[in-house]
């Protein structure tokens, strides 16, 4: 039976009205990321012999490490690690309290009481407001950026404040701007950095001024941070644990997905406040029975050689390098981030004698439609589209053929800015 015909019975009536009520199903609205796959498909029928260069997608383009996957296969084979994990298995949970302290310099993290694994990042994003939002309280998230946190606080009946990421401010945000109702009625404070989709990183003067900012409004920070560790050109891996205070008043979230290529995997960890923490942990057991413990096994494997992340990042630094050139030869101001992998640029404003680009969007459609460059628009604070740089190439000389090719497409526009 097709979905209009269940529509007209009583299921479509029953839906909760936080994912639409009674008119669940009925929107016509078409949201960013169909529309670029929907240009992506029309771009591949319009030019089939032409090579689509795919610059949006946010997740590594290679496998996991070759001794994280023996470690899997290792461990699979084992009986005694088919069963539930539950909360997590002890050796993750050292493994990541040293990796905090031997990456980051974070001292003094307990292993039994201050991380938790979570099934990648996502979910433990999506299961925080649920230890400590009512409804009426409200969530500070920043936009553009990573929206889980937030549509689960309104799930929960509490409110979102968005704060914008602009240039101005090195997209950090500006917390002397929240208005004084807002910090008072505010549990939760979401961060992400370095951050997607700016590519802009953090500072430790930034992250001690945000845990002063917690103390004095008593809002618990989130810090994401599944790029903390993938930086470039001398710039060492921050995390927001190290900063004096900062256990105080939240946790930061890692993931093995972007700085180890296992997005696949689902594995991550919680770490930082032990009342927090134990918190999430209890909310956690009644929405998982934990990764599976091979996983876990491979993962601490992984996290104790940091150095794989550290190759990851060569190609990464490189690949951006290559890409922030080619840009700025076509009159882009693309400048190179200190961290993650993807590149932030301003839109321009339209083909000089030509069309004219109003949002991010449109140059974004263009640009797949035209010239076959997949990108992804951001429109929330200032016109600007992401690259990044996990584009599917093999090798160095692969690398240097695809930023040319991207280079050759665009050279017979001048753009306006």
């Amino acid at each position: 039976m097709s979905i209009e015909r269940y529509q007209e019975t009583y299921i479509q009536s029953n839906f909760a009205d936080r994912i639409g009520g009674s008119n669940y199903g009925k929107d016509t609205a078409i949201y960013k990321f169909e529309k670029i796959k929907r240009a992506k498909r029309a771009a591949k029928e319009a030019f089939p012999n032409v090579e689509l260069i795919d610059m949006g997608v946010g997740e590594p383009d290679e496998m996991a490490d070759a001794g994280i996957v023996a470690k899997l296969a290792e461990e699979a084979a084992k009986p005694e690690n088919r069963g539930y994990a539950d909360n997590g298995i002890a050796e993750f949970k050292e493994a990541a309290a040293k990796y905090l302290k031997e990456v980051f310099g974070v001292e003094g993290i307990d292993p039994e009481t201050e991380v938790l694994h979570s099934i990648g990042s996502k979910p433990a994003l999506a299961m925080l407001p649920s230890v400590f939002i009512n409804p009426g309280d409200v969530t500070i998230m920043t936009v553009p950026g990573y929206p889980v946190m937030g549509t689960h606080t309104k799930y929960l009946g509490g409110e979102v404040y968005n704060v914008q990421l602009t240039k101005e401010n090195n997209f950090l945000p500006n917390l002397d701007s929240i208005p004084e109702d807002i910090c008072k009625r505010a549990k939760l404070l979401y961060l992400n950095y370095p951050n997607n989709p700016t590519g802009a990183s953090a500072t430790v003067q930034f992250f001690e001024k945000v845990v002063a900012w917690a103390k004095k409004n008593n809002v618990v920070v989130v810090h994401d941070a599944p790029y903390a560790a993938l930086t470039y050109d001398g710039e060492k891996p921050l995390s927001f644990l190290s900063v004096p205070g900062a256990k105080d008043v939240g946790v930061e979230l890692h993931s093995l997905s972007k700085s180890y290529n296992m997005t696949g995997w689902r594995i991550g960890f919680v770490a930082g406040n032990p009342l927090i923490v134990k918190a999430f942990g209890d909310v956690k057991d009644n929405n998982d029975s934990g990764q599976f413990i091979a996983i876990q096994k491979a993962a601490a494997y992984g996290l104790a050689h940091p150095e794989i992340t550290e190759k990851i990042a060569e190609k990464y630094s490189r690949r951006h390098d290559l890409l922030v050139a080619a840009l700025n030869e076509l009159g882009f101001k693309a400048e190179k981030p200190k961290g993650s992998f993807f590149l932030y640029v301003e839109a321009p404003k339209g083909i000089v004698g030509g069309q004219r680009f109003e949002t991010a969007e449109d140059f974004s459609q263009y640009l797949i439609r035209e010239k076959l460059i997949s990108t992804v628009p951001w429109d929330d604070a200032g016109h600007f589209v992401r690259f990044s740089v996990t584009f599917v190439a093999n090798g160095i000389e692969d690398e240097k053929r695809v930023i040319s090719e991207i280079k050759r497409r665009l050279s017979d526009v001048q753009f306006e800015f």
